[in-house]
């Protein structure tokens, strides 16, 4: 029934939704998580796996749990998702020290990352290819909107008073954890009440038919062709990465794709009486479809998964991270292990790629792309990442530190940046069509790079700055979201249409990769030169001296740190243009609007 649809549709929406609130949520209240923790202001370095451990685990297990939901149905992936998620907020809230807030927010990554690709693939199963471009887009919208409102989100539930209960801090930045129990609990309910537990595929796309939708499900296995939505451009579809195109249909796909577009195939399908208790009765029926198109035998069957690509991806991933971390820069940007580690996971990823170009079985199958094109515009969507993550944490950083405001107000200075990024991500779209995608790309990635050129020359009195401020946030929010929509098109243009869904995977992959190996590079440097700045200042004691001059000795030093937060990020602001720049040059390889990829 289309309403079922629907309804599961919002469901998974929800959780979507819940996911990506929690992305972001953590940048405004991280100088309050730090304080709580015993990270010392003038230590912020401590604080950064706060960020990079959640993206981590997102980025980590985004394409291998999406795939394990193939092999074991949706909803059960989405409950156990649900329930780490709500695990990893319980560590996070109650955590006392650095390593138990890290740990809780790496489990919340993970489940996070796998709730959109098993979403989108829930999607793939209850549509047909042709309507599933508004419900994908919803999806999508829904993640976008939880990425725009994070900030604001914390610093809302930030505002709760200070309760403690038993012993345990309620109030605070803990609401913001503690609120996601229940939230999951009622996501789990409607995910039980709305999302079917095996779905029936219809073998003339490999969707379940619209009609049958949330009905009871026939006895027997399902139809072992799984979905495998190909989205629309302009949306993101991530559903692709938890299927990888096979190889062996190939020859069954023309004739079903007859059958589906034969007016009323499909209706003629599901009111043939007994049509679907026939076909599930019929011995061997499903595993013989699933044999013929190459396919796995479905939710609990033999669908394979490519854990040795998961764990190499994780492995470069934690390793470059972990050599980018640096808990003391006083010395060097990075630590002592620091380039062996990298130098490690360079080699993983290596290994990664290798496997991936080998295996039948791979995370993300981008074959019959248009490489060159594609990587160029891959690597314009990791290098905006890296500025766009890079913004939302220090420019929440100035907001509290340099500003003197609290977790709702600096988050009110970071949504000018995200109120610009949103109206030009639609104006991007727009200008695209007339003007192609590279020229709205290229022009983004110069006008972001002004942007950050501006905040690189914030003035040192920025409470009276005023306009200032503001301009430079809108020219760099501008700048970034006239990126999305030019690179979203472009990648499904070098793209067959069978692959349009792993190639818009791809793009949201190397966005979140951007954010998490952009804030621990820059993040590194930056911190290193606060440490270099403050090196030969003493903390003045109120010992031995008389009031007067302790405070004028404790407003001198004060006057100092705040002169190196200065310095600090209005140099990393001057990197971030440097990077968008970059991306502006890589942008000038992307395909011309001619250039498209037959289907095939």
């Amino acid at each position: 029934m289309r309403r079922a649809r629907r309804v599961a549709l919002g469901a998974g929406g929800a959780v979507v939704l819940l996911a990506a609130l929690d992305a972001y949520v953590v940048v405004t209240v991280l100088v309050g998580i730090a304080e709580d923790v015993d990270i010392p202001l003038n230590h912020l370095e401590r604080a950064t796996p706060i960020v990079t451990g959640f993206l981590l685990g997102y980025v980590a297990a985004m394409p291998l749990l999406g795939q394990l939901s193939d092999r074991y149905g949706r909803r059960p992936l989405i409950h156990a998702c649900l329930a780490a998620f709500a695990l990893g907020s319980v560590l996070t809230a109650l955590a006392a020290g650095e390593v138990m807030v890290v740990a809780g927010r790496t489990v919340q990554g993970v489940a996070g990352g796998a709730l959109l690709p098993i979403t989108m693939a829930l999607i793939g199963d209850l549509w047909h290819e042709r309507e599933r471009s508004v419900a994908l887009g919803a999806v999508g919208a829904a993640q976008e909107l939880g990425s725009a409102l994070g900030p604001l989100y914390g610093g809302l539930l930030a505002q709760v008073p200070a309760v403690v209960v038993a012993g345990v801090e309620l109030g605070g930045w803990h609401a913001i954890f503690w609120i996601n129990v229940p939230l999951a609990a009622l996501a789990a309910v409607a995910v039980q009440l709305t999302v079917p537990g095996r779905t029936r595929h219809s073998r003339a796309d490999n969707t379940t038919s619209p009609d049958t939708a949330g009905a009871p499900p026939a006895a027997g296995p399902p139809d072992a062709t799984a979905a495998r939505p190909v989205g629309a451009p302009g949306h993101t579809d991530l559903s692709q990465a938890t299927s990888p195109i096979g190889r062996a249909d190939a020859g069954q796909t023309d004739a079903a794709q007859t059958h589906a577009d034969r007016p009323g195939a499909a209706q003629a399908d599901a009111d043939r009486p007994g049509a679907a208790q026939a076909d599930a009765d019929r011995p061997g029926a499903d595993r013989a479809g699933a044999d013929r198109a190459g396919a796995g035998p479905g939710v609990g069957g033999g669908r394979r998964v490519d854990g040795v690509g998961g764990v190499l991806l994780a492995l470069a991933l934690g390793l470059l991270v972990v050599g980018l971390y640096n808990p003391d820069p006083a010395k060097a940007v990075l630590p002592p292990w620091g380039l062996p580690v990298i130098a490690a996971g360079a080699v993983a990823a290596g290994l990664f790629v290798w496997w991936e170009i080998r295996s039948p079985v791979r995370l993300l199958d981008l074959s019959g792309t248009r490489k060159g094109p594609l990587l160029a515009t891959l690597a314009v969507s990791f290098l905006a990442g890296s500025a766009l993550l890079v913004t939302m944490v220090f420019v929440q950083l100035t907001g509290q530190t340099l500003l003197g405001k609290d977790e709702l107000a600096a988050a009110l200075v970071l949504a000018r940046f995200l109120a610009a990024l949103t109206v030009a991500a639609l104006l991007g779209g727009l200008l695209a069509r007339r003007l192609g995608d590279r020229a709205v790309a290229v022009a983004g990635m110069v006008v972001a790079t002004a942007g950050y050129w501006l905040m690189s020359r914030w003035p040192l009195d920025l409470a009276n700055a005023g306009l200032a401020v503001d301009l430079a946030l809108v020219v760099a929010g501008l700048g970034l979201g006239l990126v999305i929509a030019p690179v979203s098109a472009a990648v499904l243009r070098v793209s067959p249409a069978a692959q349009h869904g792993v190639a818009s995977a791809a793009v949201v992959v190397a966005r979140m990769m951007g954010m998490l190996i952009g804030i621990a590079a820059v993040s590194a440097w930056g911190f290193y030169r606060f440490q270099s700045l403050t090196a030969d200042l003493d903390t003045p004691l109120p010992f031995g001296v008389d009031a007067e001059t302790y405070q004028r000795r404790l407003a001198d030093y004060l006057a100092k740190v705040q002169a190196a937060l200065h310095t600090e990020y209005t140099e990393m602001f001057l990197v971030t243009a440097v990077i968008c720049l970059v991306g502006a040059a890589v942008a000038l390889l992307m395909p011309r609007r001619a250039q498209q990829v037959e289907s095939r």
